[in-house]
């Protein structure tokens, strides 16, 4: 009789039952010589009976325990399913998938580039015996791909509707979607920005997260690297691997969904107000040493649908690791120089300004916000408004800074700059204008959403309430002033000249203590001065503090009950006193 070759059968990781092949033989062996424990559990279907007939008798064999192929914690990776809108580094990680012998299967414009590429590649349509409709609208949504993502082989009525339909499964899911967030960033139509939804890439990405138990998947392409090393190594792709993945997947989607969410919300805001639901997502840029104080854990996480020019897109060029302390104070010195029109600097402490000034140059501008308060500038952070030259780089050198932010340096200033290089340069867009519609505030258990006080004061809306009208002098010294009070933690009060802030009072709980700080703090005389408040002064001892001071000028929001006594103390005093139709509070 001829001699009958055994057929040996294995159970798959997750228990599932197929038939073994030579190259399922040969990853099991790579998997054992890379010293992972292997599974050792034995059920009766792995048993193998071999019947030799030769020389006239036969020899039975009893059944012996068969290794499964792979290691216990790795999921063999033979089939991948692979749709990408944007297709960095896809040819090459699907060049290395299908050397590795996994059979990949995509549609129709990531095929056609990996066709390009001299990649084999099978089309899903030829897997599911259904073309794509609706210009494509419709491609992967199909028993024959979801059923091979989302089956788990441990429930014996899945592998039965898998047999019955001819389903094969996949063992990875590589998908990126449609850009919806870049289409609203470039301003689209509705029409083109609706086109962009993804359906389904988010329905692929989700069944392969829920299936992560047997199923990776992948949604960025910065993953494909370390993924195809794990791959080479055994096999497979282990249980911790596909976690992280299936979380970053979700993360995906959710981000995905928000944005959606979001842009057709605020289509809606005009004539609703606040949307019933806020969903946002944020990605982690990196870790920071600590947060306010060096027992705190932090890290900085950047909005996704931030645009190119927001402070937290920054281009560090030198310097240490920025802390927690660090981006608040640098969020609040880019803001309030991005109020002025020309050439300026800002010195900020402990989130509030110690020193604000324009001029004709960046260096003019920096000598007088320094020249505010040198005391409070020691370790200060630093915003200009236009570009660091060599001459500017000398003079803030002479200084000990933390951080300097700018539109731009020359080389020669970063040339300068190197003599110091914990010092942290940042490219930043500090001269474009305000922006952001929404600004919020957490509280425990909840979110305070407001309109973003980011519009520009009208000071020809002020009015005169004084007998005296103010100088042109006096005036540009109070439209200056209430430049800056604006981002002065509250109460706040500011004395400045036409160029320069000459004494700030920061966060004091009451009007007068923040009208005594501003007026002791000089070091600059008090000379052509005008004076900001960010609220009404609901006393007139607040204004006497600063009459006595030399301030000749003042503008601050009416309101109080008390605004025709403060009105008659300015005339008593000779100063010129106009209301600002806004008041600035800040928390």
């Amino acid at each position: 009789m001829p001699f009958l070759a055994a057929e040996g059968f294995h159970v798959g990781d997750g228990g599932g039952i197929g038939r073994e092949k030579a190259g399922d033989r040969a990853r099991g062996q790579m998997a054992e010589r890379s010293g992972e424990p292997q599974d050792r559990e034995r059920t009766q279907e792995s048993a193998r009976v071999d019947l030799d007939i030769r020389a006239g008798h036969a020899c039975y064999i009893a059944p012996m325990p068969e290794p499964i192929p792979f290691p216990k914690s790795v999921t063999p990776v033979r089939r991948a399913l692979v749709s990408v809108h944007d297709k960095t580094g896809i040819a090459d990680f699907c060049r290395a998938l299908a050397e590795a012998g996994v059979r990949v299967v995509s549609t129709g414009g990531t095929a056609g580039h990996l066709k390009e590429s001299g990649i084999a590649v099978a089309l899903v349509e030829e897997e599911t015996g259904f073309p794509e409709i609706l210009g494509g609208r419709v491609k992967t949504l199909h028993p024959k791909i979801f059923g091979g993502v989302l089956a788990d082989e441990t429930r014996d009525d899945h592998a039965r509707d898998m047999e019955a339909a001819a389903i094969e499964a996949f063992d990875l899911v590589v998908v990126n979607l449609y850009p919806f967030e870049e289409t609203v960033a470039r301003g689209a139509g509705q029409v083109e920005t609706i086109e962009m939804i993804d359906v389904g890439g988010t329905a692929l990405i989700r069944a392969a997260a829920k299936n992560h138990a047997r199923v990776a998947v992948v949604v960025e392409p910065a993953d494909y690297d370390d993924l195809l090393e794990e791959i080479r190594a055994t096999g497979g792709t282990h249980r911790e691997t596909r976690e992280k993945l299936a979380a970053r997947a979700f993360a995906r989607t959710a981000a995905y969904d928000a944005a959606i969410a979001r842009y057709l919300s605020e289509n809606r805001r005009q004539e609703e107000g606040f949307p019933e639901s806020l969903v946002f997502a944020f990605d982690r840029v990196g870790s920071l040493r600590y947060g306010e104080n060096p027992h705190q854990r932090a890290a900085l996480y950047r909005f996704r649908a931030a645009p190119a020019d927001a402070l937290v897109r920054f281009e560090m060029l030198q310097g240490k690791e920025l802390s927690f302390n660090n981006l608040l104070d640098l969020d609040s010195a880019v803001t309030l120089a991005r109020d002025f029109d020309r050439s300026a600097a800002v010195i900020v402490k402990h989130n509030n300004p110690c020193g604000a000034a324009v001029g004709d140059t960046v260096l003019e501008a920096f000598g007088r916000a320094f020249a505010c308060d040198p005391l409070a500038a020691f370790g200060g952070i630093i915003a200009i408004r236009g570009r660091v030259d060599g001459a500017l780089a000398s003079l803030v050198l002479q200084h000990f800074v933390e951080v300097v932010a700018a539109d731009e340096f020359t080389q020669e200033a970063i040339d300068f700059f190197t003599k110091k290089p914990n010092v942290r340069l940042l490219r930043v867009s500090v001269s474009r204008r305000p922006s952001g519609t929404l600004d919020w505030k957490r509280i425990e258990g909840g979110l305070l959403l407001q309109d973003a006080d980011s519009e520009p004061d009208q000071t020809s809306a002020w009015r005169l309430a004084s007998q005296r009208k103010p100088t042109a002098v006096e005036r540009a010294a109070c439209e200056l002033a209430w430049k800056v009070v604006r981002r002065v933690k509250s109460n706040a009060i500011v004395l400045a000249n036409a160029r320069q802030t000459i004494g700030i009072g920061a966060g004091q709980m009451s009007r007068v203590d923040a009208c005594r700080l501003a007026a002791t703090k000089p070091v600059l005389p008090i000379v052509n001065c005008g004076a900001a408040s960010d609220a009404f002064f609901p006393f007139r001892d607040g204004l006497e503090i600063l009459a006595d001071a030399g301030v000749t000028a003042v503008v601050a929001p009416g309101g109080s009950i008390r605004d025709q006594e403060v009105i008659a103390a300015a005339d008593e005093r000779q100063m010129a006193f106009l209301i600002a139709p806004r008041r600035h509070f800040r928390h």
